[in-house]
């Protein structure tokens, strides 16, 4: 069964999830901005998540985790939560 880790960062909306997003291409933290402006108790983490295998999340996660790129952040995507930015640090078939 396919794993893998990644971070993420939940916000309320999209317009945040997308401003987020530009900064971190900017060079912004990924951490830093995930502990200041994420709504989910990763966000003390970084946004760390650890390891889960497919399944595990909801759908529209493991659609992007577990088939774009890898250290790259994706987003935003919207799921029943919020938007996220999503960054899979790694992944193992």
């Amino acid at each position: 069964m396919a794993t893998a880790s990644a971070r993420h960062l939940l916000v309320e909306n999209e317009e945040l999830c997308v401003e987020l997003k530009n900064r971190i291409a900017n060079g912004e933290d990924f951490a830093d901005l995930a502990k200041e402006y994420s709504q989910c108790p990763s966000g003390a983490q970084g946004g760390d998540l650890g390891n889960f295998s497919q399944g595990q999340m909801v759908p529209e996660f493991d659609a992007v985790v577990f088939n774009e790129a890898i250290n790259v952040v994706h987003g935003p995507v919207q799921t029943q939560f919020g938007y996220h930015l999503l960054e899979t640090t790694s992944r193992e078939d």
